[in-house]
């Protein structure tokens, strides 16, 4: 379990040991949130690939789109996958690669539906670039109708293992990671992944 989760489990059992004996019933309620709120912020260990060349996924849950993106002046190509969580999903976000963070950017915005096609654009959001070697990449915290905190725990110019975690997004919504066009795809629309286990990419470092 991740640390930010006793800013709301702790407040939940004071709250349960006071409604105990003033109405039973209502300690039991708050005491099975607090359980339910230890249950989202959860950190299960996870087996990170050791193969050279490949990208995990940020994010457990869903994918939910995979797109070309453009190519042209200030567009260098590539693929965009999003990847959906719904509320019962792991929430903590992981490194896709061994990276050093270039930039981090907070955007504010939207809380659409996570699902929404435009949320990926117009919610409120991180957007972490991270270099490798031979690679560089982008990835986004997208917040959603639930989701209303977007969190990294990272700065620029530090330093990411592939599978570190570097931040989380609090009850439900999206990630977006942004690859280059020399990486080949390795999922597909509807498949489920794990963050820092799942592979989505595998890429030749360019000569």
């Amino acid at each position: 379990m991740v640390s930010d989760a006793y800013r709301f489990i702790l407040p939940l059992l004071l709250l349960a040991a006071a409604a105990y004996f003033i109405h039973p019933a209502a300690a039991v309620v708050t005491m099975a949130l607090a359980g339910f709120v230890a249950y989202f912020f959860r950190n299960p260990e996870r087996a990170i690939p050791n193969n050279e060349n490949v990208i995990v996924s940020p994010a457990d849950g869903k994918v939910v789109k995979i797109v070309s993106l453009p190519e042209g002046p200030g567009e260098t190509g590539g693929y965009g996958i999003s990847v959906f969580l719904n509320i019962f999903d792991v929430h903590v976000n992981r490194a896709p690669i061994k990276s050093v963070v270039e930039s981090l950017e907070y955007k504010r915005g939207l809380f659409k539906v996570a699902y929404d096609e435009e949320a990926s654009r117009v919610n409120e959001q991180n957007v972490i670039r991270m270099r490798g070697q031979g690679i560089e990449l982008t990835v986004k915290q997208v917040a959603g109708l639930i989701a209303r905190r977007v969190i990294c725990w990272k700065k620029a110019g530090q330093s990411l293992e592939r599978g570190e975690l570097f931040g989380l997004i609090r009850f439900g919504s999206r990630v977006d990671i942004l690859l280059p066009k020399n990486v080949k795809v390795l999922v597909k629309v509807g498949d489920r992944v794990k963050g820092g286990s799942s592979i989505l990419g595998e890429y030749d470092e360019p000569a």
